[in-house]
């Protein structure tokens, strides 16, 4: 009889096929697709954008979900792998400690509970309460973060439908970078946050923020809704120990090891 790492291999087969179809069929963007992607770092954050059309689409059509307890995946690189735009003291206690911290605290708050993917708490966060929304956030957020990372000349580059999208939305490459870097600004991303690029209803690529821990995933989430393509924490933590107040230059820094 099949075991439960089975079972979760074969919904993750499954979960992938689904968001492919829908991703092809219906959004009509080739860049969400997990064959679109140059590494298997940047195709595991492509599982992750479409994981979550999946995941509806499977308990639509009742495919079983095992509650599992949310694990702090590991870091798909070392600590200070990222240097010189991140710092290895920050990477370890932004990984070991933050991002351990929202993971437990999800968990205490599902104890006993069916603990759906990941992605799948994200749309109801904001309505079901502070712990889905601050720590089942937070938790998501960062695993998206870690996969959208490589260390500097590793990350290759965007997709051609991906580059084109960016042109089309933002004017240049240059231009997306200006405008993305103006939007995780203290003086528009007060306090902390993440600045997002996203897929909209309009099937266009958009740049929004949202404070603390709350992502376009969510119903009701300030400023654009959508599907996260790239996301830059923004948190003092993020940066601090490095850079301390000058946010736009992690910013900057942050564009040499996006994984694309």
């Amino acid at each position: 009889m099949p075991g439960p790492v089975a079972h979760r291999r074969a919904r993750g087969f499954l979960a992938i096929g689904v968001a492919a179809v829908v991703a092809s069929r219906c959004l009509d963007l080739g860049f969400l697709l997990p064959g679109a992607a140059p590494s298997g770092k940047a195709s595991s954050r492509r599982d992750m954008v479409t994981g979550g059309i999946a995941g509806a689409l499977m308990a639509a059509v009742g495919v079983p979900q095992q509650a599992n307890a949310y694990e702090l995946p590991p870091l798909p690189y070392a600590y200070d792998a990222l240097e010189p735009s991140i710092d290895k003291a920050t990477m370890e206690f932004h990984h070991d400690k933050h991002h351990l911290t929202y993971v437990t605290n999800i968990n205490k708050a599902l104890e006993g509970k069916d603990q759906p993917p990941l992605v799948e708490l994200q749309k109801t966060a904001i309505k079901t309460g502070p712990a889905f929304r601050n720590s089942g956030g937070g938790a998501y957020n960062h695993n998206f973060f870690w996969l959208e990372m490589a260390p500097k000349g590793k990350g290759g580059s965007p997709s051609a439908k991906l580059a084109k999208a960016i042109d089309e939305a933002f004017g240049s490459m240059d231009d997306f970078k200006a405008k993305f870097a103006a939007a995780g600004a203290p003086g528009a991303r007060f306090g902390s946050g993440w600045v997002w690029l996203v897929v909209g209803k309009d099937n266009k690529l958009a740049i929004t923020s949202t404070p603390n821990q709350d992502n376009p995933l969510m119903e009701g989430v300030e400023g654009t809704p959508g599907i996260p393509i790239l996301g830059c924490d923004v948190w003092e933590h993020a940066y601090y120990l490095k850079y301390q107040y000058r946010r736009p230059d992690y910013i900057k820094a942050w564009w040499d090891v996006v994984n694309w």
